[in-house]
Protein backbone atom coordinates (compact mmCIF):
# COMPACT_ATOMS: atom_id res chain seq x y z
CA UNK A 1 0.00 0.00 0.00
CA UNK A 2 1.26 3.41 -0.89
CA UNK A 3 1.43 5.76 2.10
CA UNK A 4 0.55 8.65 -0.22
CA UNK A 5 -2.95 7.21 -0.63
CA UNK A 6 -3.70 7.83 3.07
CA UNK A 7 -5.29 11.08 4.14
CA UNK A 8 -6.68 12.87 7.17
CA UNK A 9 -9.91 14.84 6.95
CA UNK A 10 -9.55 17.68 9.45
CA UNK A 11 -13.26 18.49 9.06
CA UNK A 12 -14.31 14.99 10.13
CA UNK A 13 -15.75 14.41 13.58
CA UNK A 14 -14.01 11.01 13.51
CA UNK A 15 -10.68 10.93 15.40
CA UNK A 16 -7.60 10.70 13.18
CA UNK A 17 -6.70 7.20 14.43
CA UNK A 18 -10.19 5.97 13.48
CA UNK A 19 -9.91 7.58 10.03
CA UNK A 20 -6.67 5.69 9.47
CA UNK A 21 -8.16 2.49 10.82
CA UNK A 22 -11.07 2.74 8.37
CA UNK A 23 -8.74 3.41 5.46
CA UNK A 24 -6.67 0.31 6.25
CA UNK A 25 -9.80 -1.83 6.66
CA UNK A 26 -11.05 -0.58 3.28
CA UNK A 27 -7.65 -1.29 1.67
CA UNK A 28 -7.71 -4.84 3.02
CA UNK A 29 -11.30 -5.30 1.83
CA UNK A 30 -10.43 -4.04 -1.67
CA UNK A 31 -7.39 -6.27 -1.85
CA UNK A 32 -4.94 -3.35 -1.91
CA UNK A 33 -3.40 -4.95 1.18
CA UNK A 34 -3.34 -8.74 1.06
CA UNK A 35 -2.89 -11.30 3.82
CA UNK A 36 0.69 -11.39 5.00
CA UNK A 37 1.54 -8.03 3.41
CA UNK A 38 3.34 -5.46 5.54
CA UNK A 39 1.66 -2.17 6.44
CA UNK A 40 3.67 1.03 6.06
CA UNK A 41 5.82 1.82 9.07
CA UNK A 42 4.39 4.00 11.81
CA UNK A 43 7.11 6.56 11.14
CA UNK A 44 6.38 6.70 7.40
CA UNK A 45 2.65 7.19 7.95
CA UNK A 46 3.17 9.82 10.65
CA UNK A 47 5.74 11.74 8.61
CA UNK A 48 3.69 11.64 5.41
CA UNK A 49 0.51 12.83 7.12
CA UNK A 50 2.23 15.19 9.55
CA UNK A 51 0.66 13.55 12.59
CA UNK A 52 1.93 12.15 15.87
CA UNK A 53 3.30 8.59 15.64
CA UNK A 54 1.19 7.70 18.70
CA UNK A 55 -1.91 8.33 16.57
CA UNK A 56 -0.71 5.81 13.97
CA UNK A 57 0.21 3.38 16.77
CA UNK A 58 -3.34 3.64 18.11
CA UNK A 59 -4.82 2.90 14.66
CA UNK A 60 -2.55 -0.14 14.33
CA UNK A 61 -3.39 -1.28 17.87
CA UNK A 62 -7.12 -1.09 17.10
CA UNK A 63 -6.60 -3.08 13.89
CA UNK A 64 -4.64 -5.66 15.86
CA UNK A 65 -7.31 -5.84 18.57
CA UNK A 66 -9.87 -6.54 15.84
CA UNK A 67 -7.70 -9.32 14.39
CA UNK A 68 -7.07 -7.50 11.11
CA UNK A 69 -3.30 -7.23 11.54
CA UNK A 70 -0.51 -8.76 13.59
CA UNK A 71 2.58 -6.97 14.83
CA UNK A 72 5.90 -8.78 14.79
CA UNK A 73 8.26 -7.03 17.16
CA UNK A 74 11.17 -5.51 15.30
CA UNK A 75 9.76 -6.46 11.90
CA UNK A 76 6.56 -4.44 11.51
CA UNK A 77 2.82 -4.84 11.23
CA UNK A 78 1.30 -7.28 8.75
CA UNK A 79 -2.18 -8.08 7.50
CA UNK A 80 -3.35 -11.11 9.47
CA UNK A 81 -2.88 -14.28 7.47
CA UNK A 82 -4.97 -16.73 9.47
CA UNK A 83 -8.60 -16.32 10.42
CA UNK A 84 -9.48 -17.85 13.76
CA UNK A 85 -12.75 -18.97 15.30
CA UNK A 86 -12.97 -15.63 17.11
CA UNK A 87 -12.67 -13.88 13.72
CA UNK A 88 -15.63 -15.91 12.48
CA UNK A 89 -17.56 -14.95 15.61
CA UNK A 90 -16.81 -11.30 14.85
CA UNK A 91 -18.04 -11.74 11.28
CA UNK A 92 -21.30 -13.20 12.58
CA UNK A 93 -21.70 -10.24 14.94
CA UNK A 94 -21.11 -7.78 12.08
CA UNK A 95 -23.62 -9.63 9.91
CA UNK A 96 -26.23 -9.63 12.67
CA UNK A 97 -25.85 -5.87 13.20
CA UNK A 98 -26.05 -5.28 9.45
CA UNK A 99 -29.20 -7.40 9.08
CA UNK A 100 -30.85 -5.73 12.07
CA UNK A 101 -30.06 -2.29 10.64
CA UNK A 102 -31.28 -3.22 7.16
CA UNK A 103 -34.51 -4.69 8.57
CA UNK A 104 -35.06 -1.53 10.62
CA UNK A 105 -34.95 0.35 7.31
CA UNK A 106 -37.67 -1.92 5.93
CA UNK A 107 -35.65 -4.28 3.72
CA UNK A 108 -36.73 -7.90 3.34
CA UNK A 109 -34.38 -10.87 3.81
CA UNK A 110 -34.13 -11.58 0.09
CA UNK A 111 -33.17 -7.96 -0.61
CA UNK A 112 -30.51 -8.05 2.10
CA UNK A 113 -29.03 -11.31 0.81
CA UNK A 114 -29.04 -10.01 -2.78
CA UNK A 115 -27.25 -6.81 -1.77
CA UNK A 116 -24.56 -8.76 0.08
CA UNK A 117 -24.14 -11.17 -2.84
CA UNK A 118 -23.73 -8.19 -5.22
CA UNK A 119 -21.21 -6.51 -2.90
CA UNK A 120 -19.14 -9.71 -2.71
CA UNK A 121 -19.20 -10.03 -6.51
CA UNK A 122 -18.07 -6.40 -6.94
CA UNK A 123 -15.30 -6.99 -4.41
CA UNK A 124 -14.10 -10.06 -6.34
CA UNK A 125 -14.09 -8.06 -9.58
CA UNK A 126 -11.99 -5.29 -8.00
CA UNK A 127 -9.54 -7.80 -6.55
CA UNK A 128 -9.12 -9.56 -9.88
CA UNK A 129 -8.19 -6.26 -11.53
CA UNK A 130 -5.37 -5.69 -9.04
Amino acid sequence: MNVASLFVDDASALPVYAQLQQQFIAAIGRGDLRRGEQLPSVRDVAATLGINPNTVNRAYAELERDGMVATKRGRGTFVASVRSASDMKRLVEIAERFVAHARSLGYEGTQIVASVRDAVARSKERRSRV
